[in-house]
């Protein structure tokens, strides 16, 4: 069985995020989306609404068993050996992301030889969806409501009120 964890912060999850996930199921059995819990980085959302979120997007995929949601703290590797994956899922928008990810890349491949990083580029129309513009967005909130319904799900959009 071929397992794939996709680890992030989906302060809130984006269509992008959403887009490599669905894509990944075609080479992967299974994808486990998990967040990571960094206690330096302030989020706009809880763990339990981001993990909401996650549930609530790929709820047929959870359903079926190719899509799994978790939370976890440490490193990412050492959470993908805990669920058995081989691989860790990144996305990659341009070269800047690209830079950044190969870093880590070769990072994870020298502390987990065992666990292989596999890069998927984001579409063209959804490469500069980012969470912080999102929650940027939001936060300014045009004229008392904001329309980020190109940037995430509509199943999220009712459950992103801060």
């Amino acid at each position: 069985m071929r397992k794939a964890i996709f680890a992030g912060t989906f302060d809130p999850i984006t269509r992008g995020h959403e887009e490599l996930v669905l894509r990944a199921l075609s080479f992967f059995d299974e994808v486990v989306v998990a967040i990571g819990e960094n206690p330096e980085k302030k989020t706009m959302f809880s763990l339990e609404k981001r993990l909401n979120f996650l549930r609530t997007v790929f709820d047929s995929s959870i359903c079926s068993g190719k899509v799994s949601v978790e939370s976890y703290s440490g490193l990412t590797g050492d959470f993908a050996r805990l669920v058995g994956a081989g691989f860790m899922l990144r996305g990659v928008r341009g070269a800047v992301d690209f830079e950044y990810e190969k870093e880590l890349a070769e990072i994870n491949r020298t502390l987990f030889p065992d666990i292989e990083t596999v890069f998927l580029f984001s579409s063209s129309v959804l490469s500069g969806v980012r969470s912080s513009t999102v929650r940027e967005v939001l936060r300014a909130g045009r004229g008392g409501k904001a329309d980020i319904s190109k940037f995430v799900s509509e199943k999220v959009l009712p459950l992103l009120e801060c």
